[in-house]
């Protein structure tokens, strides 16, 4: 029996690495047909219910007419799309989670959604790494002076240089697949670890590496603190004025996981008072950053537009790990992720 399949990648999850990764997982019986999802070309955003979203519901309906499975990135999966999409029964998500899908629709017409958690964690936690190194070492600033015409030999001064990794003390807020490969590259480089997450239980292979502690130790001893929690109720906003003022003078920020958790505003107030020595982003409460923004102005912050998990593996994990779960779904083996597992079950009833 053949499986009609939609592959609604876009130009960074290409159709291809879609459908070759299904191939290998499926070497027969499928189908393919393809929809190209505008993003990034063009930013992505909310679609009817639905966040994060690339492309419209009127091109997926059409696309998705006849298909029983649709692997995609971004294309929004909302309520209207389902009731317009009756033979649909898997829709997999190649992110680290479905935000561009409505759960609870999809649940309601017996769709299940999987995805792909980690599928961005090697190149997340180097992007992090690499905008540790340029704010203690202030790479960016110094290139831009250089080329500018500008020799600034003067940077040499004590109170301008930076830290090294090594001897110096690193605090992960969050261990999760991108905080653990974080903390064994600082261990790598010889810093002392320290990591605060209140759902570890076990450090596991970071034993030995890392020393838990309490958010409150954390700011106090580290020299770099890099955050790693997920956006949930309880993390919004975690890192504030007062935590910013709890942490070591002369120290840095880094964050490359939400731009909820932190206040962007005290940490500016912190950079410009001197308190911190710096700070690097790659994620923010407003995307893009509005014009005019404190964070496009302050001296000594780092920018860079959302694109840690940006790498050609990135891409083509995503596939795989998406491949994986079709192939369990044909097989009518467990799906490994599934964000509405409820689904399965009435299924199997």
């Amino acid at each position: 029996m053949t499986t009609r399949v939609l592959a609604a990648g876009d130009h960074f999850v290409l159709n291809r690495l879609f459908i070759d990764a299904l191939r290998a997982e499926t070497p027969g019986g499928l189908e393919f047909s393809e929809l190209t999802l505008p993003w990034p070309v063009e930013p992505f955003g909310r679609v009817a219910e639905v966040d994060e979203a690339s492309g419209t519901e009127d091109r997926l309906i059409e696309a998705l007419r006849g298909i029983q499975v649709c692997v995609t990135q971004m294309a929004p999966l909302t309520r209207r799309v389902l009731e317009a999409a009756p033979d649909l029964r898997l829709f997999g998500v190649s992110r680290g989670g479905p935000v561009n899908a409505n759960l609870d629709a999809a649940t309601e017409h017996g769709v299940a959604v999987c995805f792909a958690p980690g599928r961005n964690a090697g190149a997340t936690a180097e992007h992090t790494l690499g905008l540790i190194l340029a704010a203690v070492r202030r790479i960016p600033q110094t290139h831009g002076e250089l080329v500018a015409g500008r020799w600034r030999g003067d940077y040499y001064r004590y109170d301008d240089v930076g830290i090294e990794l090594l001897g110096g003390t690193v605090g992960l807020v969050g261990c999760g697949a991108v905080g653990r490969r974080v903390a064994r590259a600082a261990a790598a480089l010889g810093s002392r670890v320290l990591v605060h997450d209140p759902y570890l239980d076990d450090l596991g292979d970071l034993a030995g590496i890392a020393e838990p502690v309490t958010l409150d130790e954390l700011l106090a001893r580290a020299q770099i603190v890099s955050l790693h929690a997920r956006a949930t109720p309880e993390t919004a906003g975690m890192i504030g004025a007062a935590e910013i003022a709890a942490m070591r003078p002369g120290s840095i920020i880094v964050n490359c996981a939400r731009g909820t958790l932190l206040d962007y505003d005290a940490v500016c107030d912190a950079v410009e008072s001197g308190h911190l020595f710096g700070a690097a982003f790659d994620v923010f409460p407003e995307e893009p950053i509005p014009a005019g923004s404190r964070l496009l102005t302050t001296p000594n912050i780092i920018v860079t537009p959302h694109l840690a998990g940006a790498s050609k593996q990135t891409a083509a994990n995503a596939a795989r790990i998406i491949a994986e779960d079709v192939g369990r779904h044909l097989r009518g083996e467990p799906l490994r992720h599934c964000a509405n597992p409820e689904v399965l079950k009435a299924r199997h009833r």
